[in-house]
C-alpha cells in the first residue's frame, strides 16, 4: 500500500515527521511507497541528516503550508499547493491509499471532504478519537469534524464507529452510548432525544451492528464498558481538550508534590514503572492518530503536537485502516440499515 504524509503539518514539523516516517517504514513492511509531501529542499536535507536510505520514500514537492491558526476551509481555497492539499490529491488520484496529517485539523477535514467526498450514505464525516478506559479503548465520535450535527449524522457515526471497533480493535459486538447529562432515557436536549429515538428504532428492527446501551455521562468514558460514545463535534472537541488539559495538570501537580521531600522523591523512583505504564496507556503518542470516518478514502488526523513516535503510530493506524478494508465494511453496513 501507499501512504501520503503531510510532512509539514504539526507544531514540531517537519523534522519529527521525517523521523516518524523512517521509523514507520521499519515496522510496516506492507508499505510499498511513503510519500513525504512538503518543501522538497527542506525534506531532502532532513532525509540526508537522518541517514534515511529506504527506497520506498518519495518526496513530493508542495511549496505552501497551512498554519495551525488559519481557517482550514479558507486556507484550502487560498493555498491550493499546500502540503495537506497535495497529500490528499495523491489519495484522490489513486497514487496513495491514505493520507496522514498532524497539521491544521480544519484543513485536513476540509481537504478530505472536498477532494475525496463522502461514502455513499454518509452526509457528514466524523473524527473517531480513542479514549483509554478501564476496559480498553472507547472511540469518541465526533471529536471535532462536524460541530453542528443532526441526529441522523450521529446514527451514521454509531454505525461507522462500530465497524471500526469491530474490524480494527477486534470488538465482536461493540457497545455504543450517547453522551448526555444523565443516564435516564428522558434526559438530554431535543437533539439528543431525537438521536436516542433513532438509535432505539434501529436496534428494535435488528439492523444495528452494535448494542445501543442508551445515554451515558462523562465519567462513563473512563469507567464503563463502552466502545463508541456519540456526540456532535462541538461537544466532542471540548471533551477531548478538557481530558488532555486535565491529564497535563495532574502530571504537573504530581511532579510538584513529589519534589517536596526526599522521601517522596524516593517513592516516585520506586513507582516509576507504574507511572510509565499509565503514561503509555493514556498518551496520544501511542494511539497515533484519529481516523476521519465517512470520507471516500482513508484520512488519519494526528495531534498537533505529535512527536516522531506519534507520527509513526499514525502511519500504523493508516495501514490498519486500509488493510482491514474499513470503508468497504462501512458501505456494506450502511446498505444494510438503509434496506427497505
Amino acid at each position: 500500500m501507499n501512504i501520503a504524509l503531510d510532512a509539514m503539518g504539526g507544531d514540531l514539523a517537519p523534522e519529527v515527521n521525517i523521523v516518524g516516517a523512517r521509523d514507520a517504514l521499519k515496522i510496516n513492511k506492507n508499505i510499498d511507497q511513503l510519500y513525504l509531501v512538503g518543501d522538497s529542499e527542506v525534506i531532502g536535507q532532513l532525509v540526508k541528516k537522518h541517514g534515511i536510505t529506504d527506497t520506498r520514500i518519495k518526496i513530493v514537492h508542495a511549496p505552501e503550508v497551512v498554519a495551525m491558526d488559519e481557517s482550514g476551509a479558507k486556507a484550502l481555497r487560498r493555498k491550493k499547493k499546500s502540503s495537506i492539499s497535495v497529500a490528499t490529491d495523491l489519495v484522490k488520484s489513486g497514487d496513495a491509499d491514505a493520507v496522514v496529517s498532524a497539521g491544521n485539523t480544519g484543513a485536513a477535514v476540509a481537504a478530505a471532504t472536498v477532494k475525496l467526498r463522502t461514502l455513499k450514505g454518509v452526509e457528514r464525516a466524523g473524527i473517531a478519537t480513542a479514549i483509554p478506559n478501564e476496559h480498553g479503548i472507547c472511540q469518541l465520535l465526533d471529536a471535532g469534524a462536524n460541530p453542528e450535527a443532526k441526529p441522523q449524522h450521529l446514527v451514521t457515526y454509531a454505525l461507522m464507529g462500530a465497524v471500526y471497533a469491530n474490524k480494527v480493535l477486534e470488538v465482536e459486538r461493540p457497545r455504543v452510548g450517547l453522551m448526555s447529562n444523565g443516564e435516564e432515557d428522558e434526559k438530554g436536549t431535543t437533539f439528543t432525544k431525537e438521536t436516542f429515538a433513532l438509535l432505539k428504532h434501529l436496534e428494535s428492527t435488528n439492523r444495528a451492528p452494535f448494542d445501543f446501551i442508551g445515554n451515558v455521562e462523562g465519567h462513563d468514558l473512563f469507567d464503563s464498558k463502552l466502545d463508541v460514545v456519540l456526540c456532535d463535534g462541538f461537544t466532542g472537541n471540548i471533551i477531548l481538550k478538557t481530558c488532555e488539559a486535565t491529564a497535563k495538570a495532574m502530571s504537573k501537580w504530581l511532579k510538584l508534590e513529589f519534589k517536596r521531600s526526599p522521601f517522596r522523591i524516593m517513592g516516585a523512583a520506586i513507582a516509576s514503572g507504574a507511572f510509565k505504564a499509565v503514561k503509555k496507556k493514556s498518551s496520544y503518542e501511542y494511539v497515533g492518530g484519529s481516523p476521519l470516518l465517512g470520507v471516500n478514502g482513508v484520512c488519519i488526523i494526528g495531534h498537533g503536537g505529535s512527536s516522531a513516535l506519534a507520527i509513526e503510530n499514525a502511519i500504523r493506524v493508516a495501514c490498519e485502516t486500509v488493510s482491514l478494508e474499513v470503508n468497504p465494511h462501512i458501505e456494506t453496513a450502511l446498505a444494510e440499515i438503509n434496506r427497505p
